[in-house]
């Protein structure tokens, strides 16, 4: 990713997938609500702390580490709702 604007676009588009994924679970089963509520919490803290780091970000290295844990999020995210899922 190269500039900021791109990397809230993927921020946010990773996190309206997390919150849609889960509703849709939801209302699949209804017993998987209380796991499904806290990966939606989990989704909206974490999109809190990387646009709270990207506003405080000054070089490169920064930018870097906070692409890296966005990408290793991504795929706790995907791993949690496979869970689900299954």
């Amino acid at each position: 990713m190269s500039n900021k604007r791109i990397l809230k676009k993927s921020l946010n588009e990773l996190v309206f997938d997390v919150v849609d994924e889960c509703y849709y679970i939801q209302a699949l089963d209804s017993s998987k609500e209380k796991a499904t509520e806290k990966l939606i919490d989990e989704a909206a803290t974490f999109q809190d702390s990387i646009l709270s780091r990207m506003k405080k970000s000054r070089g490169k290295a920064e930018f870097r580490a906070i692409v890296l844990d966005l990408e290793k999020k991504a795929d706790h995210f995907v791993t949690s709702l496979n869970a689900l899922n299954a």
